[in-house]
């Protein structure tokens, strides 16, 4: 019997005639795969390109962890599901809060959507604050999996739809601040692609190793070549493997080795006065200690004693930032939700972060190396990577225009020959 399509945001994909695993791989400027195929360090990754497909794709922004991860999973940008950021602002009580809650999500996902109808799901992520989206209408009782590798020690089948998470792999509980939670969720991937062979498997990484070293660094090398690895066990098991990213990455320190960074509300402060405005830093999340809590992409809110008007004709003028838009500009140009945009979106240059006030950032976790970090147009671009030849009609759609990462589902499930 032919199963009917599934139908999301406008997109209807087919039932996968075989397991479509999509990797998040966080981070990952187009940079890295570059240097690693100079390097011949890549080779599964290289075979795919050459094989499959390959495009560099635009991601959202901000180029930040959640809304990117929830623009691949909804295949919609945030003007549909909602997510802007890690963190923002809330307009009922004006308090910041993370952005990671389930009831924040405006749309279903693919995940979500396929297991309605009796596909079997699993989804992993390295951090914690992904996972209540991600499984977000996905029936675990019926035999779906979601876990994170930050607990994978406290897994709960009427949770997670496992407990066994760390016999699974038999990898330790691996930290937070490593290559190892990444690679944990690999492995977790992999042997549930073994043993339950599910149809649609959802990887999303950290950026740990790409915060810390740039392309071709040997901690950079040694992380790329792990990942290969693994890709290839995916593909052997006769998976379609989707290769993406959220977002970019970029060296974002002087000369010296130190962040260079726009302390936008100190600025605010002497222009305005204190309280006049309030800044918002949306790559904020619980682990900081990589980025603190620095990134190309911030929002500001005006209170009273400032303008909308008068805040952007002064930060426009500044060194090292790219743009700045109003509530409604930024909507428009970044496919953003209106309502949980600030007064003014602000956008630094490659080679520059955006921070609110020194005391409101802990940099001790950047000492000892250069800021790399993320957040602004500049850090957008991302690899887009199929394993399998894809078909005419897509492979004509990706000549007519640059690719957004939230159609990495629509390739590798509709886009595949055969």
């Amino acid at each position: 019997m032919k199963i009917k399509p599934v139908t999301l945001n406008g997109i209807s994909y087919r039932w996968p005639a075989r397991p479509v695993v999509v990797v998040c791989i966080d981070g990952s400027d187009p940079a890295y795969i570059e240097q690693g195929v100079k390097d011949g360090i890549i080779p599964n990754i290289e075979r795919f390109m050459k094989a499959g497909f390959s495009a560099i794709a635009d991601g959202t922004v901000p180029s930040f962890t959640c809304p990117n991860n929830m623009s691949i999973v909804t295949g919609s940008p945030p003007a549909v599901h909602g997510i802007s950021g890690n963190f923002y602002l809330e307009p009922e009580t004006r308090k910041a809060v993370m952005m990671t809650g389930p009831e924040l999500l405006r749309s279903s996902t693919v995940l979500a959507e396929f297991s309605k109808r009796g596909a079997k799901i699993v989804s992993i992520t390295s951090k914690d604050k992904l996972r209540q989206q991600l499984q977000k209408g996905v029936d675990i009782a019926a035999g779906n999996i979601s876990f994170s590798a930050q607990y994978a020690d406290r897994c709960t089948l009427a949770e997670n739809g496992i407990e066994n998470a760390l016999e699974l792999t038999g990898m330790p509980q691996p930290d937070m601040y490593s290559a190892e939670l990444s690679l944990f969720v690999l492995e977790a991937g992999i042997r549930l692609l073994e043993q339950n062979r599910p149809d649609i498997l959802y990887l999303s990484l950290t950026d740990y190793v790409q915060h810390k070293c740039a392309p071709g660094e040997a901690e950079a090398n040694e992380f790329y070549r792990n990942l290969d690895t693994a890709f290839g066990r995916l593909a052997e098991l006769g998976a379609v493997v989707g290769l993406i990213a959220d977002h970019g990455m970029n060296d974002k320190a002087k000369d010296d080795g130190s962040p260079n960074v726009i302390w936008l509300q100190e600025v605010l402060n002497e222009e305005f006065g204190k309280d006049a405005t309030t800044v918002i830093c949306p790559i904020t999340d619980p682990f900081v200690a990589h980025h603190g809590a620095l990134g190309g992409f911030v929002r500001v809110y005006c209170n009273e004693g400032a303008t909308t008007e008068h805040v952007l004709r002064l930060v426009q003028q500044l060194p090292g930032i790219e743009s700045v838009y109003d509530r409604l500009s930024a909507s428009a140009v970044f496919e953003a939700p209106p309502d949980r945009e600030g007064d003014l979106a602000v956008v630094s240059d490659a080679r520059t972060c955006v921070g609110a006030s020194r005391d409101a950032h802990d940099l001790e976790g950047l000492k000892g190396h250069r800021l790399r970090t993320h957040g602004g147009v500049s850090e957008r671009k991302v690899p887009f990577i199929i394993s399998e030849a894809i078909n005419d009609e897509y492979r004509s759609r990706s000549a007519r225009r640059t690719l957004k990462s939230h159609e990495i589902f629509d390739f590798a499930i509709n886009g595949v020959v055969g």
